[in-house]
């Protein structure tokens, strides 16, 4: 017998709001059938964000019940739970969860706002994951302005939105993330398919029509991309969605995302949102580049996703070496499709890509790893960042963005054939699913009839530099030099609060690392001269170095380290250039960029 839409599924979740000034929610899950020892877990981590996280850290008063009997909860491990009981009776658990993260990737409540993702609420019924899951969110303590916005598809919802959802199984529960909260919301359509956009925490000056319109061209951008076909690939079907959901909260600084298969959380600086009273600036383009980013996943992640990543683990670390792949190219195309949607112009997109290539450039553990080592060690070193970070990675974001345009020129070379022509291709080989280095290697010979290996090899498995300034010049791109800032001619990287200079990384082979300083240093002053000529300045600003040290080579420092001040000298190095991107052959540059 087929199950009515409307008939309680095998496990249901009720959500409450329960006490905001405490942030806590308070979750009661029914198992209509359970097992005679049923276990039951909370993940370690969210697929996406690659560090496990501990989400049990916030459960509390777990408690499990038959009918008027309470069960004894045994604690297995860190995470999961198993519960003796009765098969034939449906078993009830109560708990209470801590939310007070204001990250995309956990659970936030208070009097303002409520914000959770299923990882952080949901305990996983181990055996039933592919059952179907209803949840059911009850207004409990929250305001009465307050509404609900999620890619969850509901059942029976009253007009805020509270009520009843349902998931086809575990996974798709925990991809849907809930805002709650009195938040802005706006609506627009793209490749024919509902759109909503909710922003939470926006200021009066907030410029909701502006907002919609771009996001709307960059969807509508997405969808031609990867569904409007090509001379090598024909039509590629529809959107693998009926409808998409964008939650942004806006903070006083912020910045970030997280994809879902429907959906996506992101956060801004309301600074950074279009205004009714002023024109946009380069903050609301890094914003729309986020927005890009994350609707580019839909299709690079959440469907075409890493083999290793067929079915999460959500116990454990999942690894994979292809997130320069799933994360790099997505990079590589954020910016690009706003280029395309008529959100930048080619000066403006070639000054972001600028950006990219200077920050790997600036990294000295380019020579070290190569991206698919970083990609592997995601979850202990590029989420793990600490003070030797820049000299031990690479940023498998911007290297595999900019291995993504090596590959994208280096296909536009050679015969017409491009990127996008590879990434509809492996969208209609794989079948809209998991993928492996193995299959981007089949789909780039099919395109051009020749073996790819030599490239791959070299760009992401060795730390050999990629040939980037012969590609941009043969497609247009004027590669310039301009001096470089004076914390790059010295090897640091600082941070300048209340007049105080604080090291916070020292990169390898540096001026700063010859000298002898660390991470954590204080730079408190430069002495120059001797005898009667020696002056000593107090340091508030790194660019005043110049102005103090005049036309010396060399400068004493004086640091503080562990409340001890320490005296080193500093050899003032060369002039080191860096670069700066410019069209040069308007028409080759469009060519690139427009299509």
């Amino acid at each position: 017998m087929r199950r009515s839409a409307n008939a309680a599924p095998p496990l249901q979740y009720e959500v409450v709001p329960a006490d905001l000034h405490a942030h806590l929610y308070r979750v009661t899950l029914t198992i209509a059938q359970p097992v005679a020892q049923q276990r039951l877990a909370l993940p370690v981590w969210i697929p996406g964000s690659y560090l496990v996280r501990e989400f049990a850290k916030n459960l509390q008063q777990l408690r499990a019940r038959q009918g008027k009997r309470q069960l004894e909860v045994e604690q297995l491990d860190k995470c999961s739970w198993q519960i003796a009981c009765d098969p034939a009776q449906a078993l009830e658990l109560s708990y209470e969860v801590y939310a007070f993260d204001t990250s995309v990737r956990t659970a936030w409540l208070d009097p303002t706002r409520g914000f959770f993702n299923g990882t952080s609420l949901c305990l996983r019924v181990e055996g039933q994951e592919e059952a179907p899951h209803d949840l059911t969110l009850q207004a409990g303590a929250a305001p009465a302005d307050w509404k609900v916005a999620t890619g969850l598809p509901a059942l029976k919802v009253d007009k805020r939105g509270f009520g009843r959802y349902r998931a086809a199984d575990y996974d798709e529960l925990v991809d849907s993330p809930f805002e709650l909260g009195a938040f802005w919301r706006g609506d627009f359509k793209a490749g024919g398919i509902p759109h909503q956009f909710v922003v939470a925490g926006a200021p009066p000056s907030f410029d909701g029509a502006r907002l919609l319109a771009d996001a709307q061209r960059i969807c509508e951008t997405a969808i031609r991309f990867w569904h409007a076909g090509g001379k090598s690939t024909g039509r590629s079907g529809k959107p693998p969605f009926t409808g998409y959901v964008f939650l942004l909260k806006a903070t006083d600084d912020g910045y970030g995302g997280l994809e879902h298969r429907n959906s996506t959380a992101l956060i801004c600086s309301r600074r950074d949102l279009p205004r009714v009273d002023s024109k946009p600036g380069e903050g609301y383009t890094t914003l729309l580049g986020l927005i890009s980013h994350e609707y580019f996943h839909t299709w690079n992640v959440k469907r075409l996703r890493p083999a290793d990543f067929t079915r999460y683990d959500y116990t454990q670390e999942n690894y994979t070496e292809l997130l320069w792949f799933f994360e790099g190219f997505t990079s590589y195309y954020d910016d690009l499709l706003l280029r395309r949607a008529g959100l930048l112009d080619d000066a403006g997109y070639l000054k972001l890509l600028n950006k990219t290539i200077n920050q790997l450039q600036q990294t000295p553990g380019r020579l070290v790893q190569t991206v698919a080592q970083a990609s592997f060690d995601a979850w202990v070193k590029y989420y793990r960042a600490d003070e030797n970070t820049p000299n031990a990675t690479v940023s498998y974001y911007s290297k595999g963005a900019l291995v993504a345009l090596c590959l994208d020129l280096t296909l536009r070379n050679e015969g017409g054939t491009t990127l996008d022509d590879v990434m509809r291709g492996l969208w209609q080989y794989c079948k809209g699913g998991p993928m492996g280095e193995a299959d981007l290697m089949e789909a780039l010979k099919e395109l051009t009839g020749r073996s790819w290996t030599r490239e791959i090899r070299r760009w992401v498995h060795s730390t050999a530099e990629l040939p980037l300034q012969e590609l941009l010049e043969r497609h247009g791109v004027a590669v310039l030099e301009e001096p470089a800032q004076l914390a790059q001619r010295l090897g640091l990287r600082v941070a300048e609060t209340g007049g105080s200079i604080q090291i916070k990384h020292v990169l390898r082979g540096g001026a700063g690392e010859q000298a002898g300083l660390a991470a954590g240093d204080e730079w408190l002053g430069a002495e120059v001269g001797s005898g009667k000529a020696r002056s000593s300045w107090r340091l508030r600003k790194l660019e005043d170095l110049p102005l103090y040290v005049g036309t010396q080579s060399k400068v004493r420092l004086l640091v503080a380290r562990d409340q001890r001040l320490l005296t080193l000298t500093l050899s003032l190095p060369r002039e080191i250039k860096t670069w700066r991107l410019a069209v040069g052959d308007k028409a080759r540059v469009g060519r690139w960029l427009a299509t």
